[in-house]
C-alpha cells in the first residue's frame, strides 16, 4: 500500500493556551476540509479563528502547490504542541501567601494541519 499524500501547514507563536486551541483542533479532526472550514467559521472559542486560517492556508497550498481540489482533501491529522511562555517577572504577578511572589505566565502554542487527500473506492456490481 502506498503513502497517503499529505499537504502540510504550521502556524507557530499563537497567544493561545495549548489546551483551549485542543478543544478547537479536536472538534475538526477527521472531517472533510470544507466541512471542517464550515464548522470553524461559526465556532464561538476564540482558537477557532487561528485554526480556521491554518486550514484554509493548508488548502491554497493544495491548490496551488499540487492542484488538488478542496472537495478531494480531509483533515487527516492535526494536532497542537506547548509554544514558549513569556513569564512577567518581576514585577508582573500576584503576590502569593507566606511572603511569596508567583509571576503571570503568558502561554503560546504551535499548531500543526495534515491535509489528505480522499481515497475514491469503486464498488463492483
Amino acid at each position: 500500500m502506498a503513502e497517503r499524500f499529505e499537504v502540510k501547514a504550521i502556524a507557530r507563536h499563537i497567544a493561545i493556551t495549548p489546551q483551549k486551541a485542543r478543544l478547537v483542533v479536536n472538534a475538526v479532526r477527521g472531517k472533510g476540509a470544507q466541512e471542517a472550514l464550515d464548522l470553524l467559521r461559526f465556532m464561538p472559542n476564540a482558537a477557532a479563528e487561528p485554526v480556521y486560517k491554518l486550514v484554509l492556508s493548508a488548502v491554497a497550498n493544495a491548490d496551488e502547490n499540487f492542484g488538488l481540489e478542496i472537495d478531494e482533501l480531509f483533515v487527516s491529522r492535526i494536532f497542537v504542541d506547548d509554544g514558549p511562555r513569556h513569564r512577567l517577572a518581576p514585577y508582573g504577578g500576584r503576590f502569593a501567601g507566606r511572603g511569596r511572589f508567583r509571576p503571570i505566565v503568558k502561554r503560546s502554542c504551535h499548531i500543526t494541519v495534515y491535509l489528505a487527500e480522499r481515497e475514491i473506492v469503486e464498488y463492483e456490481n
